[in-house]
């Protein structure tokens, strides 16, 4: 029989999301009492949409899939995207900049990130905030980036990647002296999980240490559509000089509640090169057509119906029904005396539990209010002792959260 890949045997532990679906799992056969109303468990934990749609963007949809069936409307592959899609978005989020050939249409920014390990490979120098997102970690130790076998628990680290870390010290951005030469950078923001959101200046100065060092940053701004303060960024882009070392990745997820549905994009500038000169741009364009076939139409004319007028105002509505939630969840936990980042320009909060055990405090919560949350180690070294609320959620579960929290 063939041999195992050994990336997946490196791999610490269970990919945190199961192990937290495990846990509740285990704590419902044990309370038989959860599947009644009172008793039952709530979710602040995983950051999946819960709200329906938007009408407007589901007619996209509903229209979309309704043109297949006739001649004249049917669509086959289009492994970068529609071009008017491509446009759209180069309208909407980053002014008109970019070429509909610089952005290319996706099934996700996850499923993006996976894709980039292919673009970097093995040899690459990774660096990532810490705590951060957990598939920039697990992607590079599947594709064989992370040397050694690691150190254990998810807390410890990988050994081979560079953590920053990014906490309530340093204002959760972090030093930018240790970032090595020539290596990838993978940073997030209004940042998962800590729901902190970067300053111009702090952009600016991160921009600045990736052209330093001749480093890659490749940009998460999945959230962007959360941030309502008018002086932060959305796009690494508003910064000079970020087309010629940063690869931008934003989704429709969480701002028009495509988790199921699927769609994002990346956007890979024709400046942006390698240290040869070669461009970037070519080999992005080269793996998505090897190893993808382009997002689902359906998807795409969705994405364009959120793009227009109507759709963008639903989006906003959509995100500002989230960010009421997370202003309910601060809310409470601020009561409990707990200080906490986030909730203002994102959807998650990022609650401080000094000298405790993530996971202690999570089963803590779990058993005592019955609410799942996620436990900071699962985001990294400097994730301990932390928890991540998520604002993804129903009104009245949110409520009802919200008040259970008080009996910590």
């Amino acid at each position: 029989m063939v041999a195992r890949n050994p990336n997946l045997a490196r791999l610490q532990g269970g990919y945190l999301f199961p192990e937290i679906a495990r846990r509740r799992r285990a704590f419902v056969e044990a309370h038989p009492d959860t599947q009644t109303a009172q008793g039952r468990v709530i979710s602040l934990g995983v950051g999946n949409t819960t709200e329906p749609i938007p009408p407007h963007i589901a007619g996209g949809l509903v229209q979309g899939a309704e043109k297949l069936k006739t001649v004249e409307g049917y669509t086959g592959y289009a492994d970068e995207g529609f071009e008017a899609l491509r446009e759209r978005i180069s309208q909407v989020y980053y002014n008109g900049r970019f070429k509909a050939d610089e952005i290319f249409i996706s099934d996700g920014a996850k499923c993006d990130i996976g894709r980039l390990q292919l673009l970097f490979g093995r040899d690459a120098r990774i660096v990532v905030q810490d705590p951060s997102y957990p598939v920039y970690v697990d992607g590079t130790v599947l594709i064989g980036a992370a040397g050694g076998k690691g150190s254990g628990a998810q807390a410890d680290g990988y050994e081979g990647i560079v953590y920053l870390p990014c906490t309530a010290e340093n204002g959760y951005f972090p030093d930018l002296n240790p970032l090595p030469k020539q290596s990838i950078f993978y940073f997030c923001s209004p940042n998962n999980p800590t729901g902190a959101t970067i300053t111009r200046a702090q952009l600016t100065a991160l921009v600045q240490a990736v052209q330093k060092t001749g480093s890659l940053l490749v940009y998460d701004a999945a959230y962007s559509s959360y941030i309502r303060n008018a002086e932060l960024p959305t796009t690494v882009y508003e910064i000079e000089g970020a087309d010629t070392c940063a690869i931008e990745i934003n989704s429709f997820s969480k701002s028009a509640g495509f988790t199921g549905v699927r769609l994002g994009w990346s956007v890979v500038p024709h400046q942006l090169r390698y240290a040869d000169g070669e461009p970037v741009h070519t080999d992005w364009a080269r793996i998505t057509g090897t190893v993808f076939n382009g997002a689902s139409n359906i998807a795409q004319w969705g994405g364009l119906a959120a793009l227009d007028d109507a759709g963008l105002l639903e989006l906003r509505t959509l995100t500002d029904f989230y960010m009421e939630n997370a202003r309910l969840i601060r809310e409470a936990v601020l009561k409990l005396g707990v200080s906490c980042s986030g909730g203002d320009n994102s959807p998650y909060i990022w609650a401080r539990f000094p000298g405790e055990d993530s996971w202690a405090v999570f089963e803590r919560i779990l058993q005592t209010c019955r609410v799942v949350t996620t436990p900071g180690a699962g985001f990294g070294p400097s994730g301990q002792s932390h928890i991540r609320f998520s604002a993804f959620g129903h009104r009245s579960d949110i409520e009802e959260a919200a008040a259970r929290l008080a009996q910590l």
